[in-house]
């Protein structure tokens, strides 16, 4: 073939290679936005679960429910914007990049609500922003020690995927430590009332919880992840399901239902870090335990707790959040393969110390903003209906 018949085919086979390189360049930015929106979708779950669910849930105290779905507005409200700020002035502006920021940011709002859980009740409104503003950066900076190895703390990577540690037993630990700061013998001494109304509305909150708790420990996972990560926290919940009723009832004779509104949930908190690596049968049995702990938390530890140190965990949320987090975090060393035990246990241990010192600091901050005159009833600051 002569030099000028070479041409065209030379020509035809650069066309096709180019052609070849936009359609891949093409289908991977097709890609890249499908993951996009999958993630979207997820976090409009997660937006369910925090307005929704948390805030039901928390509408079992009889004469608060008001006050407790304004808290739920106020504090969702507050976290989101502080925690993409951080973002903002850190870089994370793409759009791929936004969606997890978002994502994130819901996270931060997660463990606000159950840090908020602890002192429901007795804070006023603008308190509750206060805690939400004080939360926050102490939150982003325990997540930047335990996930990301800030000030080299910490050597080697900590397997949360689901946020066992950072999300779950930090909030609860941090709200723990603002109750211990703020409590009042006038507080401890009011009882926590309920009625089946009240009940009715967090059992109804729970079960959205449930129903979405699949999309939040999945919504930054790989997207050939995702299915698994679905089923084994849907295998978690339902092992904390049953094991919460027979353990209710072997413990209180009866069904309580503050009980299933919450332990039944242990199972999602603690198959946090080990969501994408677990078996099928581990996740089952995490599940089955964490209900075990968190009923056995519900039923005899709390009231005992209570009376030793007259502090009040308004909602439980140490047992429900704190309790099963942990376990979360430790069983992971059992599950999940290659993983460094040493970094497993030192960000636990980082996130007990900072949520702890965090909270009791910021319990004495939002004190000087006064106290409630009367706790747990909406009058004080709502019209009466």
């Amino acid at each position: 073939m002569s030099s000028l018949g070479r041409v065209p085919l030379l020509a035809t086979l650069l066309v096709a290679i180019s052609g070849a390189a936009y359609a891949a360049e093409a289908a991977g930015a097709d890609l890249a936005a499908v993951t996009d929106v999958q993630k979207y979708e997820r976090a409009i779950h997660i937006m369910v679960m925090l307005l929704v669910g948390f805030g039901f849930l928390m509408v079992f105290v009889k004469k608060y429910g008001r006050s407790a779905l304004t808290a739920t507005y106020l504090l969702v409200s507050v976290a989101v914007p502080l925690y993409l700020l951080k973002g903002s002035l850190f870089g994370g502006e793409e759009a791929g990049v936004i969606i997890d920021q978002l994502i994130l940011a819901e996270f931060a709002a997660a463990s606000l609500l159950i840090c908020a859980g602890a002192v429901l009740g007795r804070l006023k409104m603008g308190q509750y922003l206060l805690l939400g503003i004080l939360f926050v950066p102490c939150y982003a900076l325990n997540e930047w020690i335990v996930l990301n190895g800030g000030l080299g703390l910490i050597a080697g990577r900590v397997v949360d995927t689901g946020g066992s540690i950072v999300i779950h037993a930090f909030g609860a630990i941090f709200g723990l430590g603002v109750a211990a700061s703020m409590t009042t013998r006038q507080e401890y001494e009011t009882a926590v009332e309920s009625d089946d109304t009240s009940d009715r509305f967090s059992l109804l909150g729970s079960m959205a919880l449930w129903v979405f708790w699949p999309s939040f420990c999945a919504a930054l996972v790989a997207p050939a992840e995702v299915p698994k990560t679905a089923v084994n926290v849907i295998l978690a919940l339902c092992g904390s399901t049953l094991a919460t009723y027979f353990a209710s009832v072997k413990l209180r004779g009866k069904v309580s239902a503050a009980d299933v509104a919450n332990a039944a949930l242990a199972g999602g908190v603690a198959i946090g870090s080990s969501c994408d690596s677990a078996g099928l049968g581990g996740a089952f049995a995490i599940g089955i335990l964490a209900g075990v702990v968190s009923t056995v938390g519900f039923a005899v530890i709390q009231a005992r707790l209570t009376n030793l140190i007259k502090k009040v965990d308004t909602c439980g949320v140490f047992y429900l959040h704190g309790l099963p987090g942990l376990f979360g975090g430790l069983a992971a060393l059992v599950v999940v393969s290659g993983i460094s035990a040493g970094a497993q246990l030192a960000g636990v241990g980082v996130t007990i110390v900072v949520a702890a010192v965090a909270g009791l600091v910021s319990g004495k901050v939002i004190s000087v903003l006064g106290r409630r005159s009367v706790a747990y009833v909406d009058s004080e600051e709502f019209e009466v209906a």
